[in-house]
């Protein structure tokens, strides 16, 4: 429309109110209608008169104008045309309206952009707070990159980014455009500890997880290695053969073998099939990096697991033994390995022989091995029993010297005295050792005449010196009877005069208990005292540490007993003063009757006074008669 029909117009529009307010005040004045100009108004022709569309025309027109722009949708993606290019921005018409302009940022992997190219771009908005179209070229490519990542997510192809930078725990890659996350642990079948030599680098990936939500994915390049190395794998155990000989890259070592590289195949090496000798760990025989050939043992299709030999390349040890090493022959070895029953020596690497504990020493003391030998000591031992076809030995040491025993009665007669130490103490009896290989026990019994003892710890210890008498030979069990009390003479034949039954001696109570007491005489003999005899004069109780005087009651030679009593003792001493009243009771008596007769024999002729007085004396003589009757009751 011409600024000419605008001003036309807007001059109409100022005449019609005029004329509206001409008509009101016509009509207030007078009620008659007036026809006026403003009725007969064309409004389809301005003052120039210039026509208006029809209906028909202006559909037309709408349709025609309509068709010159595309259709779309936000957060859609189009084609664009760069159209111009500024300082800063770049506009791109996508067949709207009216044309983007995007941040010429977007646009720096382009350095060559000119006008007239093709991008494409992401309608943000078609229009934002101002009205403009909103692109986005970077929008773009991030939504075109993730439907590539979870399109090559889904069909497991592999893909090719770029390392940018690094961070926590992995490192960032741009794969389409897009970052993407590698984690420390995919970067290579091997553990990587610096992550900066990856930076910048171009490699291949493959797509192991994917996050719609918050449009995150992690790739991985070790998997791509795994593959490859799994199709080797896969080759190589089609091709295995037990007793096969590889060559292969000690690539692990562990406690328990190592694992070697056969070329994108892994093998174990148990430490077991190492060497034909004994060792503590596979680092004693192997290294790191280090090539050897190995053995194709047995291998498990299914798991894939393959085990492997090294010692089985040489000849086992026992097919080359010296022939210097018979029955009978004096060898050398290290103790690798001990048992309750004994200790292995290795001769020679993968051969053995083992020393029972029976073979330890010519004394029928036991010995624990565990005790006696040392991993790693060096002992020369002979050889007892030899079987190749078994690969087994048997080896003696205590068969470098001679047996004492077949000289037992001329170096320890019986009733000869020696000195010996006490190796052992059992409840029953001390093991004495004279000479090495020689030895007996001392009998709980045979430790001391006068004393009993609980346990032989009470009067000796492990380590100490003890003088014995050779007591009896057993040559064919290999043992002797020992005394210790017999170095000196049986006192118990002096004790028998020196402590008669009914005997009275002084002791001090050493021990009590609920039965008696032991009391300590003189000699340091024990005695006993049942607890009947422990009873005071004056009921108080016996303590431990008390001195009383006690009576023998029993004295057993052969048993070596005695028994005691302080009861009697008081009880005596009382039945003695009885007795002492009563004789002296009895002189007097035998005094009155004496006197008695002698009056009876001077007198012929009884008075009636005499008789009188010989009343009396009768009298008196009963009476003295009837208290030494009371006495003696």
């Amino acid at each position: 429309m011409s600024e000419n029909n605008i001003a036309n117009e807007q001059n109409a529009e100022q005449q019609v109110p005029q004329a509206e307010a001409q008509v009101e005040t016509a009509t207030k004045k007078t009620p008659v209608a007036v026809e006026t100009a403003h009725d007969d108004f064309d409004w389809s022709v301005d003052k120039r008169n210039v026509s208006s569309y029809s209906k028909e025309e202006k559909e037309k027109y709408d349709l025609t104008y309509d068709g010159t722009f595309k259709v779309f949708e936000e957060n859609s993606l189009l084609t664009g045309t760069v159209v111009g290019l500024t300082n800063t921005d770049v506009v791109i018409n996508i067949g709207f309206k009216s044309d983007g302009l995007i941040s010429l940022n977007e646009f720096r992997d382009l350095p060559g952009l000119k006008i007239g190219d093709e991008v494409e771009v992401l309608v943000v908005e078609k229009e934002d707070r101002d009205g403009n179209l909103h692109l986005s070229r970077k929008q773009a490519r991030q939504k075109r990159a993730w439907e590539k990542i979870v399109e090559v997510y889904k069909t497991g192809e592999v893909v090719t980014g770029t390392v940018t930078s690094k961070t926590k725990g992995g490192l960032i890659v741009d794969v389409y455009g897009m970052e993407t996350f590698l984690p420390g642990s995919q970067i290579d079948v091997k553990p990587v500890t610096d992550y900066d030599q990856f930076v910048g680098k171009t490699m291949e990936f493959k797509v192991v997880k994917v996050n719609e939500t918050i449009r995150n994915a992690v790739v991985s390049h070790k998997a791509l290695i795994e593959s490859d190395i799994e199709q080797q794998r896969v080759d190589i155990i089609s091709k295995l053969e037990k007793g096969q000989v590889l060559e292969g890259t000690i690539k692990n070592i562990t406690d328990f073998g190592a694992f070697i590289d056969l070329g994108g195949l892994d093998g174990l090496l148990y430490i077991t099939d190492i060497s034909w000798g004994r060792i503590s760990h596979p680092s004693e025989v192997l290294q790191m990096d280090q090539k050897i050939n190995v053995v194709v043992l047995d291998f498990d299709d299914e798991k894939r697991r393959i085990s492997l030999g090294y010692k089985q390349l040489t000849p086992h040890p026992w097919d080359t033994l010296p022939a210097t090493i018979t029955e009978g022959a004096k060898v050398k070895g290290k103790v690798v390995n001990i048992e309750d029953y004994g200790a292995f020596l290795e001769i020679m690497p993968g051969v053995e022989g083992l020393v029972h504990v029976s073979e330890i020493s010519w004394a029928s003391t036991p010995i624990n091995a565990k005790e006696f030998f040392k991993l790693g000591e060096e002992y020369e031992a002979v050889v007892v029993t030899l079987s190749k076809d078994e690969r087994k030995m048997s080896l003696s040491i205590k068969q470098l010297t001679e047996d004492p025993w077949s000289t037992i009665e001329t170096k320890f007669p019986v009733e000869s005295r020696h000195k010996g130490i006490v190796k052992n103490i059992t409840p029953y009896g001390v093991f004495v050792e004279l000479e090495t290989g020689i030895g007996g026990m001392i009998h709980i019994s045979d430790l001391s005449w006068i004393k009993r003892f609980n346990h032989p710890s009470e009067y000796t210890k492990v380590g100490s010196e003890i003088d014995v008498v050779i007591l009896g030979i057993d040559k064919d069990n290999r043992k002797l009877s020992l005394g210790h009390k017999q170095i000196e003479e049986d006192p118990w034949n002096t004790f028998e005069t020196i402590f008669p039954i009914n005997s009275v001696h002084e002791g001090t109570v050493v021990k009590k208990d609920e039965k008696g007491a032991t009391v300590q005489l003189q000699y340091g003999l024990e005695a006993y005292a049942p607890a009947r005899h422990l009873r005071t004069e004056d009921e108080k109780p016996i303590n431990v540490e008390d001195v009383k005087e006690f009576m023998i009651i029993e004295f057993d030679r052969s048993e070596k007993r005695i028994l005691v009593s302080h009861t009697r003792v008081w009880e005596k001493a009382q039945a003695e003063e009885k007795e002492a009243v009563v004789k002296e009771k009895r002189a007097e008596a035998d005094k009155t009757r004496k006197a008695v007769k002698n009056i009876q024999g001077k007198v012929e002729k009884a008075t009636l006074g005499d008789l009188g007085a010989l009343a009396e004396l009768r009298e008196k003589l009963k009476q003295s008669e009837g208290g030494e009757e009371k006495s003696a009751q």
